[in-house]
């Protein structure tokens, strides 16, 4: 099978499930986003190994496909046995609640705005932790316009928080100190 199609050399792309459109609509910005994020996080588990931290990170990249198969696939019913994996449940959030408290019984309270920054691992997780916030604004846009799975947004705001302590967690195990604003 080869990788190019030719199909979308005029701007357009085909959804899961049938139907075209542009290349810059709201849907395909935000799963377009959702990959990105994802590839971010395939760079930030490549750097320094902290097994702790990455075990957490590709049940999450797991998820992130699921997402972008629920936002790249505008009739959910018409496809469900085909989205048995683009799941994402209450348990899977609570699973990300969980990771945040965990950091937070490492790490010493937060007292001011910090610094992007620090170690390689860090620096990594704080990208994507902003693209996971444009991924959560670009999802949030297109709700307004279709219907989607409520529990995407929350995972990704829950997401965002995560990726923050996790970057956090990543200066404190390698020994460097948080920047405040």
């Amino acid at each position: 099978m080869k990788i190019y199609t030719r199909s979308g050399d005029e701007g357009a792309t085909a959804l899961f499930g049938g139907g075209r459109v542009g290349k810059d609509h709201p849907r395909v910005e935000a799963y377009g986003d959702v990959d990105e994020l994802n590839a971010s996080l395939g760079l930030a588990r490549s750097i320094q190994m902290i097994p702790r931290i990455d075990e957490v990170l590709v049940p999450i990249q797991r998820d992130l496909f699921a997402i972008g198969a629920l936002l790249a696939t505008p009739d959910h019913e018409k496809m469900k046995d085909h989205l048995d994996k683009a799941r994402i449940d209450e348990g899977r959030i609570d699973e990300l609640e969980k990771a945040i408290d965990a950091c937070e019984q490492e790490l010493d309270p937060l007292r001011s705005f910090i610094i992007p920054g620090g170690t390689p691992k860090a620096a990594a997780l704080h990208v994507a932790r902003t693209v996971c916030r444009r991924a959560e604004r670009r999802v949030v846009h297109l709700a307004s316009e279709v219907e989607l799975p409520h529990l995407v947004v929350i995972y990704l705001n829950r997401l965002s928080d995560l990726l923050f302590m996790l970057a956090r967690v990543a200066n404190k195990r390698a020994g460097a100190g948080e920047v405040t604003w």
